[in-house]
């Protein structure tokens, strides 16, 4: 078996580790963020004097909040993009099943009408056969 890298399969694993590293910094925005997020149901309750979050952390949260609003803002219009496109690919595909459906069908009836057609000049020619043996002989 050889083992060479091709250039193609090289700037492909490239583009996978990019998109690797790519996927986890933005799991691990959302890993943070949920950890950040529910840090308040661990913590035991606490008087009305609790110290609101600084600064940085709420700055922090916030661009979270943002990055998982673009992704999901993205993904969601490229699913909506999908499903209209396969929604639009299944009405062609039913159109064309029908269409194939409707050929199929006179391709048949042409078919019966060719064969009906057939027996009957095979017909006369046989009677014309006979007639014209007859004549010979009598």
């Amino acid at each position: 078996m050889n083992a060479i890298n091709r250039p193609e399969q090289i700037e492909t694993n490239t583009e996978t580790d990019t998109d690797l590293a790519a996927v986890s910094e933005v799991e691990a925005g959302i890993r943070d963020f949920v950890r950040n997020d529910i840090a308040y149901l661990r913590r035991p309750a606490v008087g009305a004097d609790t110290v609101p979050l600084d600064a940085n952390a709420e700055a922090t949260v916030n661009n979270v909040n943002s990055l998982i609003q673009r992704v999901a803002g993205t993904s969601l219009a490229e699913i909506e993009k999908l499903i209209s496109e396969l929604e639009s690919l299944r009405d062609l595909l039913h159109a064309e099943g029908q269409r194939v459906q409707r050929e199929i069908s006179g391709y048949a009836q042409l078919s019966q009408a060719a064969m009906k057609s057939t027996r009957m000049i095979a017909d006369n020619v046989t009677q014309w056969k006979r007639a014209a043996d007859g004549l010979r002989n009598g």
